[in-house]
C-alpha cells in the first residue's frame, strides 16, 4: 500500500498518523505539503489528520480546505482512492464539500480529550471489514469542534445509504444521532472524529485504531 499524510500549518497529528499507518501496515508512508499541486503518484490512500490547522481561525477546517494540496486531493477521491479525515480533517473534508454536514462547536463548550467507546455501524466498507463480529471499539477523542450536524433531509440521506459508520456509545459533545464517523455515497471518503492513530498498538490502551489501517490496506 502507498500513502500519504497531507501536512497544514497547525498541524499536530501529522507524524501520529505516519507512525500509525507504517507500524500497522509495515508500508512506509509520505508527507506531503499542503502548498503542493500534486501527489505521489499510485497512492491508495490520502491522510488528512487532526492538529489546529491555520490555528482553527474562521473556522475549523475552513483554511485549510482551501489549500493547493485539496485540488489534487479531490481528484485523488474522485479516481477513487481512499481518503481518511481524523478529527480536524473531518472538519477539512466538510468544509471542501467532500462530506455532507458541518462540525460544530461541541454542546458543552469544552474541549473533550478521552478514551472514547464507538459501535461500528457499518463494517461492510473498506474501512472497517476488519471489525467483522466486534461491534464495539475504543479510541481516543480530542477535540472542542466535533458536534456533527446535519438537517433532516441529509441525515435522511446518509442515514438509508449506510454512510455512518461509526457512532457514540455515550456522545461526548452532541452529535446528531450519535454520529461519530461517515463515509461518502462512493465509499472511498471516511470522516471521524476519534483518533484511530492514537488508539493504535494496546500500550496506548487500544489497538482498535490499527483494524481501521490495516482494513484500508486488505482492500488496497
Amino acid at each position: 500500500m502507498s500513502a500519504a499524510v497531507i501536512v497544514f500549518p497547525g498541524s499536530n497529528c501529522d507524524r501520529d498518523c505516519k507512525v500509525a499507518v507504517e507500524r500497522s501496515t509495515g508500508e512506509r508512508v509520505e508527507m506531503v505539503w499542503h502548498q503542493e499541486t500534486a501527489l505521489p503518484s499510485g497512492l491508495d490512500l490520502i491522510v488528512l489528520p487532526g492538529g489546529f490547522s491555520y490555528g482553527d481561525y474562521l473556522r475549523c477546517g475552513a483554511m485549510a480546505a482551501q489549500s493547493p494540496v485539496m485540488q489534487a486531493v479531490r481528484k485523488a477521491a474522485d479516481d477513487g482512492v481512499a481518503v481518511l479525515g481524523i478529527c480536524n480533517g473531518f472538519q477539512i473534508l466538510c468544509e471542501a464539500g467532500m462530506l455532507p454536514g458541518a462540525l460544530l462547536r461541541n454542546a458543552g463548550l469544552k474541549y473533550v480529550c478521552k478514551p472514547i467507546s464507538l459501535t461500528v455501524a457499518n463494517a461492510n466498507t473498506r474501512f472497517t471489514a476488519g471489525y467483522q463480529g466486534q461491534e464495539e471499539v475504543v479510541m481516543t477523542q480530542g477535540n472542542g469542534d466535533g458536534n456533527y450536524f446535519a438537517d433532516a433531509e441529509t441525515l435522511a440521506r446518509i442515514e438509508g445509504e449506510g454512510q455512518v459508520v461509526f457512532r457514540y456509545v455515550d456522545n461526548p459533545n452532541g452529535s446528531v444521532a450519535d454520529i461519530a464517523g461517515l463515509q461518502n455515497a462512493r465509499g472511498n471518503v471516511l470522516g471521524m472524529m476519534p483518533h484511530p492513530d492514537r488508539a493504535f498498538e494496546a500500550e496506548l490502551g487500544s489497538a482498535d485504531g490499527a483494524v481501521l489501517f490495516r482494513s484500508i490496506y486488505a482492500a488496497a
